[in-house]
């Protein structure tokens, strides 16, 4: 049954499938301390579902088994932050194809049918992609896809730092695999790399403080402090993942390849500040950068011009000053104060 599932994960365009056993989380104390300390900043979803996040079996009742599957978004070109010649605002590796989960839902609901079908009557099959109230790392390192890096993100031998997973709890007894061990060693690259020290220690994130969640879960004003740090990044932010030497091992996917947005890297600052309603989303339909929204995504866009645009973008940003989003508004006004205060004569 097991041998079945992993060839059909295959079949469907994932480049790894692994199982473990439907248990408690060994880090449910840390977990809920990291809630304690405030860690989640306003993701209060987190906290709701803590129990449910912590054992799998309360998700799903009588779960005894998790199939986790991975997919690699890895290229051949990937670009990064830096290029602010042209007022360009760079976007998170992940964020340049078709929406994940619109990719990967189907194929994933599919292995679960499939799981049922197989299994028999009495089996039941949830799956979940970026959705569910599981601890997706924690199964993905006890299922053996990778292990969890200082950083706190999956880092696997087969595919570096670069992939998406997702998850089938079922009823359905399999053969687990052998969880990852820790392979980080000495290095401490990834904590040295973030713009914003966000990795506060080892294995630890404040997500307060992390560019990924500034630009796209946090739904109110970035703090001052931490707008230079963001430099022209709009949407995530890839600093400690592409420092680990272990991408040295990334491969480019199979299933994402194909669905690669050309030129989505790094996306024309002045452009997207003069989107309305319809035009953002038009612009940005079936792709991941909807999620912020059109308040989100432009108050990153004024963070980034105040960071790295010219007199060029004052005209543009004086319109955004009058946007009738507030959000937007406030950020047009600071990053219209940082240009002036950086192009003053002498």
């Amino acid at each position: 049954m097991k041998s079945r599932i992993v060839a059909h994960a295959a079949a469907l365009g994932f480049d790894l499938c692994r199982v473990c056993p439907a248990e408690a989380s060994p880090y449910a104390d840390s977990f809920r301390q990291w809630l304690i300390d405030g860690c989640h900043g306003g993701m209060a979803y987190l906290e709701r579902t803590a129990a449910k996040r912590e054992d799998p079996r309360l998700v799903l009742e009588g779960a005894r088994s998790v199939i986790v599957v991975a997919v690699s978004y890895h290229t051949d070109a990937c670009v990064s932050p830096g290029d602010d010649r042209n007022s360009r605002g760079c976007v998170a590796r992940y964020a340049r194809f078709r929406d994940y989960h619109d990719l990967l839902g189907p194929r994933v609901s599919e292995l679960a049918t499939l799981v049922d079908e197989w299994g028999g009557p009495t089996v039941r099959s949830r799956a979940y992609v970026d959705t569910g109230p599981v601890l997706e790392r924690d199964l993905g390192q006890r299922a053996g896809i990778g292990f969890i890096g200082k950083h706190t993100n999956l880092i696997s031998r087969a595919l570096g730092n670069w992939f998406l997973i997702a998850e089938v709890l079922t009823t359905l007894e399999l053969e687990p695999d052998a969880s990852e061990p820790n392979r980080c060693g000495h290095c401490t690259r990834c904590l040295a790399a973030c713009p914003t020290a966000a990795i506060t220690a080892p294995f630890r994130l404040d997500a307060r403080r992390c560019i990924s969640y500034l630009t796209i879960e946090n739904k109110g004003p970035i703090p001052e402090d931490l707008r230079p740090a963001m430099g022209n990044r709009i949407f995530g932010c890839d600093d400690c993942l592409a420092v680990c030497p272990w991408n040295r091992f990334a491969r480019v996917g199979r299933l994402l390849r194909e669905h690669a947005l050309p030129g989505h890297g790094q996306l024309d600052l002045i452009e997207l500040l003069g989107l309305d309603a319809d035009g953002f989303k038009k612009r940005f339909a079936g792709t991941p950068m909807l999620r912020p929204k059109r308040r989100g995504l432009l108050r990153n866009v004024c963070v980034a011009l105040g960071n790295i645009g010219t007199r060029d973008a004052l005209g543009p940003l004086e319109r955004a000053s009058r946007d009738p989003e507030p959000l937007i508004a406030e950020h047009a006004r600071w990053a219209m104060a940082e240009i002036e205060r950086r192009h003053q004569p002498g």
